[in-house]
């Protein structure tokens, strides 16, 4: 593995541990952004395509081009990243009643289908 992607990796899972201590503070909107960004930084850990993503939708690309050439990978755990970037955009920007549409409910389910994201991600790797 390219020290670049155990980097990556480190802090997806560096994320996906403080998304899980939010989400027991009763904050399910800062938990499952920090999902998303656990997210963000396992797909960075590619090293298929030998370039880093440096957006958002950087990541969303190389993620759907992965899912394209990569059975292993389920298309659930690539839909995700469509779906956190939703819970970043709530969490960062939405006011009023917008924030109270992450439930604990989409909080945790977030950081299950991380936690697998980057097992899945890690396994791919080489040593």
């Amino acid at each position: 593995m390219k020290p670049e992607s155990s980097d990556y990796l480190a802090k997806a899972r560096h994320c996906l541990a403080s998304a899980k201590t939010i989400a027991a503070a009763e904050v399910p909107d800062v938990a499952a952004r920090e999902a998303y960004l656990a997210a963000y930084h396992a797909a960075e850990a590619n090293e298929r395509t030998g370039k880093a993503a440096k957006t958002h939708r950087g990541v969303k690309i190389l993620s759907n081009r992965l899912a394209r050439d990569e059975a292993r990978i389920s298309r659930e755990l690539f839909a995700f990243i469509d779906e956190g970037y939703q819970f970043k955009s709530i969490a960062d920007y939405g006011v009023g009643p917008a924030i109270d549409e992450i439930a604990a409910d989409d909080a945790t389910s977030a950081i299950d289908t991380v936690a697998l994201f980057i097992d899945t991600i890690a396994q791919l790797l080489p040593p």
